[in-house]
C-alpha cells in the first residue's frame, strides 16, 4: 500500500532544504555548542535516530507528569510531582532541542540528508508541541483551565503558521525571536524556576514581584495578573508577531514569483476552524462548567487534538517536499465535528445528546477520538517513510542506502562507489 502518488514521488528528487535562522542565541551561542555536539555521534548512526531519541526525552517527561498526577489536576504538595522533577524536564527539554538541531548537521556528516529527515523531523516537532504545550501549563500551575486550552491553541497555531509559511516560500524562517530556539531555552529556565520555587510561584501577580504594583501610573493601567497569565499574554503577542512577519515573507515571495499575494490566506483557514469545532466541543455543557476540562478527560482531549494537529501539519510538509498542492480537508476533521454537534445538541436541538448524555459516554467517545487520532497518524508516518524509503533507496533509522541492485549497503560505500561513476 502507497500514499504518495508516483508522480509526486518523483518531486521528491528536486527537493532542496533552504532555511533561515536570525536567532543570535543560535548564532552566537547555541550553534557553536551544536557544532560541537554533533562530532560525538558516530558515523554510523542515523539522523533520524537522533530525533527519535530527543523525541524520547520528551515522552519520558510526560510520563512521569502521568506517573505523578495521572489526571492533571495540578498543584504543589498533593497532586503535584516533588520538585526534582521539573529539573528533569528542564533537562530533557534541553536535550530535545539539541538533539533536533544536530540532526541536520549528522545527515550532512553521513549524507542522509533530504527530505525524509524534514519529515521525519517536522513530524517529532508537531508531537513535541502538545507535550511540552501541557508540561508548561502544568509546571506554571494552571492545570485543568481554558488557560491550558489557551496554551494549546497558541503553541499549535505557530508551528501551523511556520509549516504554512515554509510551504509557500520554499524555506524554514527563523527570525531572531523564534520557537525553536528562544521559545524553548525559555521554558527550559521556566522549568528551572519551579523545580526551584514550586507551581504556585506562577500565581504571583507579576506587578507585585516586580514592586511596581506600587506605582499608580503602572498599577492604575495594567492588570495585576498572576506571572503565568502575563506569560500566556505574552504568547499571544507573539503569536500576533508572528502572522505578520509570517505573511510579510510570504507576500515578498508571491510578488517576487508574479503569482497572487492573498491566496496563501485562504490556506490558513483550516486550522481556525478546527479550534471552533474543539472550543465547541470543550464548551458542552457550558463554557464555565466544562464536562472534559474540568474532569481528567483534558489530557487525552489534548492529546487527541495534537494528533490531529500533527497529521495536519505533515501533510502540509509532505505537499511541500512533493510540490503537491496544499490540503485544506483532512477527514480526522470529522470527528470533531461529531463530538462538537453530539455535545451541544441541547443548545441546538433541544435534546439532549445521542452520544455523550452521560460521563461514562463523554469518556468513551474522547478515548475513542485519542485512538483514531493516534492510529491515523501512526499510519500516515508508516506509509509515508516506507514510501519515501523506497522510491529513494535511503534508510529511515539507519545509514543506510540501496545499491544499483537494490540491496542495501553502508551510505559511504554507495555515496564512494557514486563519486567514482562521475569521475
Amino acid at each position: 500500500m502507497t500514499y504518495i502518488p508516483q508522480h509526486a514521488l518523483e518531486n521528491l528528487k528536486k527537493y532542496q532544504y533552504k532555511g533561515v535562522d536570525r536567532s543570535l542565541l543560535s548564532r552566537y551561542v547555541l550553534n557553536p555548542y551544536w557544532n560541537w555536539l554533533v562530532t560525538l555521534w558516530p558515523t554510523w548512526i542515523a539522523p533520524n535516530t537522533i530525533t527519535m531519541s530527543g523525541l524520547i526525552m520528551v515522552i519520558i517527561n510526560f510520563a512521569t507528569l502521568l506517573y505523578f498526577d495521572p489526571v492533571y489536576q495540578g498543584g504543589d504538595g498533593l497532586y503535584g510531582p516533588p520538585h526534582w522533577v521539573y529539573f528533569t524536564w528542564a533537562a530533557g527539554l534541553f536535550i530535545y532541542q539539541s538533539f533536533d538541531a544536530i540532526d541536520g548537521k549528522q545527515a550532512r556528516r553521513t549524507g542522509m540528508a533530504g527530505p525524509l529527515g524534514e519529515m521525519f523531523d517536522h513530524g517529532c516537532d508537531a508531537l513535541n508541541t502538545t507535550l511540552e504545550a501541557m508540561l508548561t501549563c502544568y509546571a506554571m500551575n494552571l492545570g485543568r483551565s481554558w488557560w491550558t486550552v489557551s496554551s494549546q491553541i497558541l503553541a499549535l497555531a505557530n508551528f501551523y503558521l511556520t509549516t504554512w509559511e515554509e510551504y509557500h516560500t520554499g524555506q524554514l524562517y527563523l527570525g531572531v525571536l523564534s520557537g525553536p530556539v528562544e521559545g524553548i531555552i525559555l521554558i527550559v529556565v521556566l522549568f528551572i524556576v519551579t523545580g526551584i520555587k514550586g507551581p504556585a510561584f506562577w500565581d504571583t501577580p507579576f506587578l507585585t514581584l516586580l514592586g511596581l504594583d506600587k506605582v499608580p501610573m503602572i498599577a492604575n493601567l495594567v492588570p495585576n495578573v498572576g506571572l503565568n497569565i502575563a506569560f500566556m499574554t505574552y504568547g499571544a503577542v507573539f503569536l500576533l508577531f508572528n502572522i505578520v512577519t509570517s505573511y510579510i515573507n510570504v507576500l515578498r515571495t508571491k510578488l517576487s514569483n508574479n503569482e497572487a499575494p492573498l491566496r496563501p490566506l485562504f490556506h490558513l483557514l483550516p486550522f481556525p476552524l478546527t479550534v471552533v469545532l474543539q472550543i465547541l466541543w470543550l464548551s458542552a455543557p457550558t463554557y464555565s462548567e466544562s464536562r472534559i476540562i474540568d474532569s481528567a478527560l483534558l489530557v487525552p482531549f489534548l492529546l487527541a487534538w495534537g494528533l490531529q494537529a500533527a497529521h495536519l501539519v505533515s501533510r502540509i510538509i509532505l505537499a511541500h517536499v512533493t510540490k503537491q498542492s496544499f490540503p485544506l480537508f483532512d477527514s480526522l476533521f470529522l470527528w470533531s465535528v461529531v463530538g462538537a454537534i453530539d455535545a451541544n445538541m441541547p443548545l441546538l436541538f433541544n435534546r439532549e445528546p445521542l452520544i455523550q448524555h452521560n460521563m461514562h459516554n463523554t469518556r468513551v467517545i474522547v478515548y475513542l477520538t485519542l485512538a483514531v487520532s493516534f492510529f491515523s497518524y501512526a499510519r500516515f508516518c508508516t506509509l509515508v517513510i516506507n514510501d519515501i524509503t523506497n522510491y529513494l533507496g535511503i534508510a529511515c533509522f539507519t545509514v543506510r542506502k540501496k545499491d544499483a541492485t537494490g540491496h542495501w549497503r553502508r551510505a559511504a560505500s554507495i555515496d564512494k562507489m557514486n563519486v567514482g561513476k562521475k569521475q
